[in-house]
C-alpha cells in the first residue's frame, strides 16, 4: 500500500509539473504573438508635445527586442534600453515634426561608450538647426552626462543638486598578487610590447609601454571631451581645463558663476518653461512623447527603391560558433555577411564594429567574407566605441574606415594564457594527476603541471604565426608595407583621431557618414537600409540563455561594481585558442 501511495504521489507531482511548464509557455508564447504586434504598431503624436530625451538608459548599438522585460522571470530584462542609430534617426524626424515643439533631456549617468555618446551629442546639435529648444535638466549630472547636456540650448541644475567636472583617469587592476596567494600561475605567450591584456595576470603595475598609451588615448578622450564642451558653452577649453584640474565645480552655484550652466531650478520651474515652449497652459497637462515611443513610428519609414545599402552590426566579444546579438559569433555574421554580398539588391555594405576582439581564429573567419564582398560592391566600416584587436581585424579589409575622433582602435597583437593550478590543486588542496599518452605533446595544454620548454616554443610559434597573418591582412588592406604595420602594431592601441593620422583608419565620420559614403561610393541617388544579421527571436533567446542570464542576475547582486573585474578574470582563465583582444577593460572615470 506505501509503495501504491508512492507512485500515486510522483504521478501527481508530475502532472502539476507537466501542467505549470506547459502553461508558462503558453504564456510566453502568448505574450510574444501580443508584443510583437504591438511593436508594430506606431505611436500618436499629439500637438504641442514635447520629446522626452531620457538617457539614463543603456544606449546599444541595435534596439533589442523587448517582448519578455517585463516578465516576472529572473534574468528576463534588462531594464530600458534603445539603439543608438534609432535614437538619432528620431531626434531627425522630431526636427521637422511640427506636433514636436521641443526636447526635454534628462541624463544623469548616461549607459554608452565616449563614441556613441558623440554619436548623440552631434544628433543634438543638428537638432537645433530647426530652431526648436533642447532644454536640460538634471539634479546631477556626471561628467559624461554633462558633456550630452552642455549641448543643449539651455542647462538646468536642482540648486541642491551636483555636478561632476574633474578630469579623466584609468585604473587597472591587477591578479598577480592574488593569484600567487592561491597557487595559479598565467603562463603567458604574446606578440607586442604593448600587447598589455596579459599584464594583470604578470606585473603588479602598468610597464612603461602600457603607461605611455594609456596616457595618450586618455588625453586623447578627454580633449574630444573639453572641445566638444568648449564650442557649445562659449568657455575656452583652457579654462574648462583649470576648472577640472583646480576642483573648482564644488557645489551648483560654482557652475552656475563659471557660466557651465544657465540656472538653478527645481522641476516644477522646468515643466513651467517647456509648456511655455510647446505652447501648453499652466494649468493644462504637458503632452510628451519618450524618445522610445517616438522612434517606434521609425519602422513603417520606408523608400520605394529597390536599392539597398546592408548595415551589419558587429557587437561584443568575438567568438567562434553563432554568438547573440551582444557577441560576434564568427558563424552568425560570416553568415550575414555572405546574405548581403549574394543579394543582387544590395548595392553596398556597411559594417559598424564596436568591439574590442576576441577569438583570432573567428576574426579570420569574419574578415575572409569582408574581402570576398569587397570585390563585388563596395564594403565601408564604421567604428564605434572600440574596434579594436580583433575589432580592427574583421573591418581593416574594407574600402574605407570611418571613426570617431574618441574611438578606441589598433591593438593589432596577439596573446595566449595557459593557466597552471598545479600549486592550488597539489601543493595546497592535495589533488596529484598521473596518466598515460601516446606521445610527447599529446597533453600539450594540460593546467596541471607547468609548460615544457619545447611547449611553450610551440605555442610562440602559433602565437608568431597568428601575428604574421594579422599584420599581413592589415597590410593588404590598408595598401601599407608589413614592416610599418608592424611598427604601428605590437598591441598599441590609438585613439580615432591618431588612427587618422598614422593610416589605420580613412576619416573621422559618424555611422551616418559612414552609410552616405557608401551609397556614394555605389552611385545610389535612393536607397533602403536593411539590418543584419536578424535578431534572435525573443522566445528562443529568452529560454536558450536562461541559465546565463540567472547566473548573471546573481552575480551582479553579489559582486555589484566588481562584477566586471569578474568577468575579466574568468575570461582570462576559460578563453581557448589564440587571442587577438584589447589589451585590458576600459574604464575611464
Amino acid at each position: 500500500m506505501r509503495e501504491f501511495f508512492k507512485y500515486v504521489f510522483a504521478t501527481v507531482v508530475g502532472i502539476i509539473i507537466s501542467t505549470f511548464l506547459i502553461a508558462l509557455v503558453a504564456v510566453l508564447f502568448i505574450v510574444a504573438i501580443v508584443s510583437s504586434v504591438n511593436e508594430d504598431k506606431s505611436v500618436d503624436v499629439a500637438s504641442n508635445s514635447v520629446l522626452y530625451l531620457n538617457l539614463d538608459q543603456s544606449i546599444k548599438e541595435r534596439t533589442p527586442n523587448k517582448t519578455f522585460d517585463n516578465l516576472p522571470i529572473i534574468g528576463s530584462g534588462g531594464g530600458k534600453s534603445i539603439g543608438f542609430y534609432d535614437l538619432i534617426r528620431a531626434l531627425k524626424k522630431a526636427k521637422t515634426d511640427d506636433n514636436i515643439k521641443c526636447v526635454y533631456l534628462n541624463v544623469s549617468s548616461p549607459g554608452a561608450g565616449r563614441a556613441t555618446l558623440k554619436e548623440i551629442r552631434d544628433a543634438m546639435i543638428d537638432f537645433k538647426t530647426s530652431r526648436k529648444k533642447i532644454i536640460a535638466y538634471s539634479e546631477v549630472y556626471t561628467q559624461d552626462a554633462y558633456y550630452l547636456a552642455s549641448a543643449a540650448n539651455e542647462v538646468y541644475i536642482n540648486p541642491q543638486g551636483a555636478l561632476e567636472f574633474k578630469g579623466f583617469s584609468s585604473q587597472l587592476t591587477f591578479y598577480k598578487g592574488a593569484m600567487e596567494k592561491i597557487g595559479v600561475e598565467a603562463q603567458i605567450i604574446r606578440v607586442g610590447n604593448y600587447k598589455s591584456a596579459v599584464e594583470p595576470f604578470i606585473n603588479d603595475k602598468m610597464s612603461d609601454y602600457n603607461r605611455i598609451q594609456v596616457t595618450a588615448y586618455l588625453g586623447g578622450l578627454y580633449n574630444t571631451f573639453l572641445e566638444g564642451i568648449s564650442q557649445s558653452r562659449n568657455i575656452p577649453k583652457d579654462s574648462l581645463y583649470a576648472y577640472a584640474n583646480t576642483y573648482r565645480v564644488k557645489q551648483p552655484k560654482d557652475a552656475l558663476a563659471l557660466k557651465m550652466v544657465d540656472g538653478l531650478k527645481y522641476k516644477d520651474e522646468i515643466i513651467d518653461e517647456l509648456k511655455s515652449l510647446s505652447g501648453t497652459g499652466k494649468k493644462e497637462t504637458l503632452s510628451t512623447i519618450t524618445i522610445n515611443d517616438y522612434a517606434t513610428n521609425l519602422k513603417t519609414e520606408n523608400s520605394e527603391s529597390s536599392n539597398k545599402i546592408a548595415v551589419i552590426y558587429a557587437n561584443g566579444e568575438i567568438t567562434g560558433g553563432e554568438g547573440n546579438d551582444e557577441s560576434i559569433g564568427s558563424e552568425r555574421i560570416s553568415r550575414a555577411i555572405r546574405k548581403a554580398r549574394q543579394d543582387d539588391n544590395i548595392k553596398a555594405i556597411v559594417l559598424r564594429v564596436n568591439s574590442g576582439g576576441g577569438s583570432a581564429l573567428a576574426s579570420d573567419v569574419i574578415w575572409r567574407e569582408i574581402v570576398l564582398s569587397k570585390k563585388v560592391k563596395p564594403v565601408i566600416a564604421s567604428f564605434g566605441d572600440v574596434a579594436a584587436s580583433g575589432g580592427y581585424y574583421i573591418g581593416c579589409a574594407a574600402d574605407s574606415i570611418f571613426v570617431q575622433p574618441n574611438t578606441i582602435t589598433g591593438s593589432i597583437g596577439v596573446f595566449g594564457i595557459i593557466p597552471n593550478f598545479q600549486n592550488l590543486l597539489t601543493n595546497k588542496l592535495g589533488v596529484t594527476f598521473d596518466g598515460v599518452k601516446t606521445g610527447q605533446y599529446a597533453d600539450i595544454m594540460s593546467v596541471n603541471r607547468p609548460l615544457t620548454a619545447g611547449e611553450r616554443l610551440i605555442i610562440q610559434n602559433d602565437v608568431n604565426h597568428v601575428y604574421d597573418s594579422f599584420t599581413s591582412r592589415v597590410a593588404e588592406g590598408r595598401k601599407k608595407s608589413k614592416s610599418y604595420i608592424d611598427s604601428i602594431g605590437g598591441g598599441h592601441v590609438w585613439i580615432g583621431t591618431d588612427a587618422v593620422k598614422i593610416g589605420l583608419a580613412d576619416r573621422i565620420g559618424n555611422f551616418n557618414d559612414a552609410i552616405v559614403a557608401a551609397g556614394k561610393k555605389a552611385k545610389l541617388k535612393d536607397y533602403k537600409i536593411v539590418e543584419y544579421p536578424q535578431k534572435i527571436d525573443p522566445l528562443k533567446s529568452l529560454l536558450d540563455d536562461a541559465t546565463e542570464n540567472v547566473r548573471v542576475y546573481y552575480a551582479k547582486r553579489e559582486f555589484g561594481e566588481n562584477f566586471m573585474l569578474y568577468e575579466q578574470l574568468k575570461k582570462a582563465l576559460v578563453h581557448t585558442g589564440i587571442q587577438a583582444s584589447m589589451p585590458f577593460q576600459i574604464n575611464v572615470q
